[in-house]
């Protein structure tokens, strides 16, 4: 995947000394260097977005049957998939060897 340029944006955070200790013995254990600090942090906070994310959508979506779900997941797919490569084309079903060998 092509990562995209991004604009850098500086943090200024406070953790507890424990914590601050804790990571970077984790890192330092893992071989990364004073850097990689910014992005263990950038990583983790992705993480927990997404993860907040998909629980906010659960939650909004707990009385929806789940085969509508699906349905809509599967047009969102055909549409991408048809934005990406043209229009899709219907797969025909496959036939096992043996059926073909009678």
């Amino acid at each position: 995947m092509e990562q995209i340029e991004q604009e850098i944006v500086r943090w200024t955070v406070k953790v507890s000394k424990d914590t601050d200790i804790s990571l970077r013995s984790l890192l330092a254990q893992r071989g990364m260097k004073k850097g990689d600090l910014s992005k263990f942090i950038e990583r983790a906070v992705q993480k927990e977005v997404f993860a907040q994310t998909v629980a906010e959508v659960q939650t909004r979506n707990v009385n929806v049957p789940s085969e509508t779900i699906e349905a809509d997941i599967d047009d969102a797919l055909r549409r991408v998939r048809a934005h990406m490569w043209g229009k899709v084309k219907a797969r025909k079903p496959r036939t096992s060897r043996k059926a073909i060998a009678r």
